[in-house]
């Protein structure tokens, strides 16, 4: 197996996954394009050009209000199971392990290994941060994304306003605004919605071979196992 071959069976995952990010992005954005110039003409006004478009707020505010959702989704649920569980979901762990789990338990100190990560060895705030840094990473890129879209969503707000001939509004009056909330709102219940399901039905429905199901004959009420 040479190292191309090699480099991909065992980033599949994520090649598989970034290749689809980027297919539906550019489908977005063609459709996104064909959407907006057809409002355009409906409505008298100029068409733009492509890359007017997809570097547009309007563009913009689509992307980043669908991107801060899903981080915000993965944020939570790696935070909140820690504490909470599932019994017979393989989402979560067993209850006799709730909570941050002893340093033996974690490799942490003492316990960690020759292949440990430097910072776990080390104790102290290093340590720390990095067994808190997936869950610090997801919040810090939702909080991003969701400045982002507020930013975008005001300039495209404004844009209508001044197309109306109404007066522009200030960030915080639009951070405020049913406008905003109805976009951040409308992707959020259907994260929450799509995470949690997938919580429960993995309780009683199975997937065989993947690491996200039990194996297709485990009891119901087994609680933290895949295969």
């Amino acid at each position: 197996m040479n190292r191309v071959t090699r480099y991909v069976r065992h980033n599949g995952l994520s090649l598989f996954f970034g290749a689809l990010f980027l297919l539906a992005l550019a489908g977005q954005a063609i459709a996104g394009f064909a959407d907006h110039n057809d409002r355009m003409i409906a409505d008298h006004a100029a068409t733009v050009s492509f890359l007017s478009y997809v570097t547009s707020a309007d563009f913009a505010v689509d992307v980043a209000e669908n991107w801060q959702s899903e981080y915000l989704q993965f944020f939570l649920y790696i935070i909140v199971t820690v504490w909470l569980v599932q019994v017979g979901s393989p989402e979560s762990k067993h209850p006799r392990d709730i909570g941050q789990e002893t340093d033996k338990q974690q490799l942490v100190g003492s316990h960690s290994t020759a292949d440990s990560p430097k910072w776990t060895r080390h104790g102290g705030w290093r340590t720390a941060v990095f067994s808190w840094s997936l869950g610090l990473a997801m919040l810090g890129l939702f909080l991003l994304s969701w400045l982002a879209q507020s930013v975008a969503g005001l300039s495209a707000y404004n844009s209508e306003q001044l197309g109306n001939l109404q007066d522009p509004v200030g960030y915080g009056y639009y951070v405020t605004s049913a406008d905003f909330w109805n976009r951040t709102l409308q992707n959020w219940q259907s994260e929450f919605l799509a995470i949690g399901s997938m919580a429960v039905f993995s309780v009683y429905l199975r997937q065989r071979g993947s690491p996200e199901s039990k194996p297709v004959g485990a009891p119901h009420a087994t609680t933290e196992q895949s295969g």
